[in-house]
Parts: structure tokens; C-alpha cells; sequence
């Protein structure tokens, strides 16, 4: 049996001054990111509003996650969240109920 992946939601709150420079870091890293091992998805969302963004992510472990958080270019958009945030990321580990499936259109 396999082991259940790792998946969380990341919402990113950039203060207003720095919301297309924090959407564009993250856009920058996206190829690279879901080239990483262990990466089994990434993607960033924004809100209606414009006013924050989600990252939707999920990775075979722990591990893989790290090695992600590793990568000089995470940290260079780590190092501008610095300046760019109005509050720390927040992180929600998720655990899936039931079984996954597709949806039909």
C-alpha cells in the first residue's frame, strides 16, 4: 500500500503594495517547482478580490517538501515575504475522506 501524500493549501497575503510582485515570484518558481521529485502538484490560485493567493500543493512526503523549501529559489520568494506579507503564510495540512475520484462533467 502506498502512502497518502502529503497535500496542503498555503493562503499568501501579500500587503496591496506588493500583491503583483509576490503573484509573479510565485508564477516564477511554478515550472521548476513541478519539475522538483516528489512534486505531484502545484498551483497558485488568487481570490476574486485579488487580495490574497493560494498555493494548492501535493507532495509524496515530507521529504520531497523539504527538499522543495531547500531550493535557492523558494527561499529567495521566502526572503521577499519578508517585506512583501501582511501577516505569515498560513498552512493547511490536508487529509483526504473517503475516495479520490474525478468528477464527470
Amino acid at each position: 500500500m502506498m502512502p497518502e501524500p502529503l497535500v496542503l493549501f498555503a493562503r499568501i497575503a501579500p500587503k496591496p503594495e506588493h500583491f503583483v510582485a509576490a503573484r509573479r515570484a510565485v508564477s516564477e518558481i511554478l515550472a521548476a517547482t513541478r519539475s522538483e521529485p516528489g512534486c505531484r502538484s502545484f498551483v497558485l490560485h488568487e481570490d476574486e478580490g485579488g487580495g490574497c493567493l493560494y498555493l494548492y500543493e501535493i507532495w509524496d512526503n515530507e521529504a520531497a517538501l523539504a527538499a522543495h523549501h531547500a531550493q535557492p529559489y523558494t527561499q529567495a520568494v521566502f526572503e521577499q515575504y519578508r517585506a512583501w506579507l501582511s501577516e505569515p503564510v498560513e498552512i493547511t495540512r490536508l487529509r483526504a475522506i473517503g475516495e479520490a475520484g474525478a468528477c464527470s462533467s
